[in-house]
């Protein structure tokens, strides 16, 4: 009896890891999480510190900058005025000689005469000695500002150079100064960060373990993405699209595409085809329990309504087969047992309906029949539809590996970290197994195509903190906190919501964040467990209600009844 009261206490308080860790306490993960808010303070101090050293240090080296500036125009100004002062010593020593001259020449003429008025009772033309007078006056006059503009210009460059050098002398010990203080602060920035990236992998270590503990204790896992197929705005290559984020970015991902995940994965049915399945073993996996048989489809369906390429229908009729032949659910160069199990199901879902829509919200349906090879399938499998079973014959693109009524779709029928490797919609190509949605892709906004102006889905640190902090105020505040919470990009979006500066102020209360650092998921069957960011953790409904509402621009997780998704920081 001792024995087996001592191994159920064992059992309460320590959980057995999967990562080879042995026995962990069961307090670990509480020492853990308070660990984690501790280094998580302690680095938010530390990068607003370091913030404010940056921008002083930003400003001293424009100051310096400014400084260097003066003092090359100064040295400039010093250079060009010397090369001044040469110039007008040289017209100054011209202008002297030619002054010189010129004197000389007048007082040899007037020497001739001590009177001048004897000069003039001499001389044979009173008019001609006036203009002689006249003139050598008019030189003298010239010669005399000449040389007085010389002068002066010398002064003044003079005085110019001793006032450059002075101002050169002053502004050199400034410049010293802040050379100092400039490398100071540099350092102390280098040091900070340096500090803060040990921060950060002690942060990354215990988040690890975190999430270690917490896989143990769910049964759930982390997923694994390798470079597996995905879908985001076009990009070629998920090697690409990662290379395209700035560090310390986040993006979330989510598994599948727009889907109900019930019936068939028509991606997946593509995988199965190449691995060797026909049209009957795949209807049997996605419908379980159903009766595949031939009846009378002499039967007519009225379409009503609009499809997706704007082609209208009013309540036209049309028999069953012939129906079919318009129906736009799938590639027709897709492999014949593809197109079989297709024009079964579609059949199915058509059958006994008086009406139906032609667009997406029931079957795609043309005014133009489909391909060859399509009407092929349909004639092929007449009359053949399904019974029994899950009753419903829906089917979608892209359901990310899990169905609602037969559980992980994938190779082995199982789950884990690798599950998207071993996923059939992988196998069959599906662009939509892993994608980042940013594009209003159907025009859900009133802007089919359109991005809100961005140019992909990467959350700053700031941003992702943002709605960790939208998610405290929807869980923790009243109801006028609520109201505001809506995506900030208002070119988009209309209200009047917080900015990430108010919403940060009045999360601050309920134990907000300025910047995200770290993040762990726990996946389960199917569904997103646990998120955590900076030690706060919220379940996968929680965080993808927060996201959905208040990340920017489009960007969301399109999933309606269900979240399952990862969250990749680059």
């Amino acid at each position: 009896m001792k024995r087996v009261f001592l191994s159920i206490l064992l059992a309460s308080t320590l959980v057995l890891t999967s990562a080879g860790y042995g026995l962990v306490r069961a307090d670990e993960l509480e020492d853990i999480n308070k660990k984690l808010d501790e280094l998580q303070k302690s680095l938010d101090s530390s990068q607003k510190a370091t913030a404010t050293n940056e921008q002083q240090l930003a400003s001293l080296n424009q100051q310096l900058n400014n400084i260097k500036a003066q003092v090359t125009k100064i040295e400039n100004d010093i250079v060009q005025k010397e090369e001044d002062i040469k110039v007008g010593e040289e017209k100054l020593a011209a202008q002297k000689e030619l002054l010189d001259q010129r004197v000389a020449s007048f007082y040899k003429q007037k020497g001739r005469s001590k009177d001048a008025l004897l000069e003039i009772l001499i001389s044979d033309s009173f008019t001609e000695f006036l203009k002689q007078f006249t003139y050598q006056q008019n030189l003298l006059d010239d010669d005399r500002k000449a040389i007085v503009r010389v002068v002066l210009l010398v002064k003044d460059i003079e005085e110019k150079k001793e006032t450059l050098e002075s101002e050169k002398e002053r502004l050199i010990p400034i410049k010293q100064a802040i050379d100092e203080q400039s490398e100071f602060l540099e350092g102390e920035v280098i040091s900070a960060k340096k500090f803060q990236e040990g921060l950060k992998s002690e942060i990354a270590a215990l988040s690890a373990r975190q999430q270690e503990i917490i896989n143990a204790r769910s049964g759930g896992f982390t997923v694994n993405i390798g470079s597996g197929a995905f879908a985001s705005g076009g990009v070629s290559s998920r090697a690409e699209f990662i290379a395209s984020a700035p560090g310390g970015y986040f993006a979330v991902f989510s598994f599948g595409a727009y889907t109900h995940r019930d019936g068939m994965s028509q991606y997946g049915a593509l995988g199965r085809v190449k691995q060797g399945q026909n049209a009957e073993q795949i209807l049997q996996y996605y419908y379980p329990g159903v009766q595949i048989s031939k009846v009378d489809t002499n039967q007519s369906i009225s379409v009503n309504g609009t499809n997706t390429y704007g082609q209208t229908f009013n309540n036209e009729s049309f028999q069953l087969e012939d129906y079919l032949k318009h129906i736009y659910e799938m590639p027709g160069s897709w492999p014949k047992e593809v197109l079989k199990a297709q024009a079964i199901a579609a059949r199915s879902y058509a059958y006994g309906k008086s009406s139906i829509c032609p667009g997406q919200g029931c079957q795609e349906f043309k005014r133009e029949e489909n391909t060859e090879e399509w009407k092929a399938a349909v004639k092929e499998t007449e009359g053949m539809i399904m019974t029994g079973g899950p009753g419903s014959f829906k089917y979608s693109s892209t359901t990310g590996g899990w169905l609602n009524n037969t559980g992980w779709d994938t190779n082995d029928g199982q789950g884990g970290s690798n599950f998207i490797e071993k996923s059939y919609e992988t196998v069959g190509g599906s662009p939509w197994v892993y994608s980042a949605w940013y594009v209003d892709v159907f025009g859900e906004y009133g802007a089919k195509g359109g991005t809100c102006g961005r140019s992909n889905p990467w959350l700053s640190p700031e941003e992702m903190a943002d709605i960790v902090n939208a998610h405290l105020i929807l869980t923790k505040g009243n109801s006028d906190e609520v109201s505001r919470i809506s995506p900030i990009t208002t070119e988009c979006w209309s209200g009047n919501p917080y900015s990430i500066e108010e919403l940060k102020n009045i999360a601050s209360k309920y134990g907000g964040i300025s910047q995200a650092n770290s993040v762990s998921l726990t996946q389960g069957n199917g569904t997103t467990n646990t998120v955590i960011i900076n030690g706060i953790s919220m379940t996968g409904a929680e965080f993808k209600k927060a996201f959905s509402l208040r990340a920017p621009g489009f960007i969301r997780i399109p999933q309606k009844g269900f979240a399952f998704f990862n969250i990749e920081k680059k």
